[in-house]
């Protein structure tokens, strides 16, 4: 059984927050299916957005880049997503060493 969107997002900032790892829900989406994207914005005019995606060789979720490079980029892409998705969720997290737990054990479900 998979988590509603909503579970799953307060699960990952409760995470982050538990290591030290500023984060914050730019764009609330429907809270039990909404899709979830994740910028990382490193605080140096970069970022990186991923979204979860199936891996068609293992049939497990994982995490995806969906855009990276210069954060007004990076923003550019999360607005034509948002505007293919209003049930979309945005969570931007800040790191200035990049680490976003997206690859911890729990978090691609």
């Amino acid at each position: 059984m998979r988590l509603t969107a909503d579970v799953w997002v307060s699960a990952y900032l409760t995470r982050l927050r538990l290591s030290d790892i500023p984060a914050f829900v730019t764009q609330k989406g429907d809270a039990t299916a909404g899709a979830v994207l994740v910028k990382m914005n490193t605080l140096d005019g970069q970022a990186v957005a991923y979204q979860r995606s199936f891996d068609l060789m293992t049939g497990e979720r994982c995490w995806m880049v969906l855009s990276e490079g210069v954060e007004a980029d990076v923003d550019a892409a999360l607005t034509r997503q948002k505007g293919f998705d209003p049930d979309l969720w945005v969570i931007e997290v800040e790191d200035k060493q990049g680490r976003h737990l997206l690859d911890e054990p729990g978090l691609s479900d």
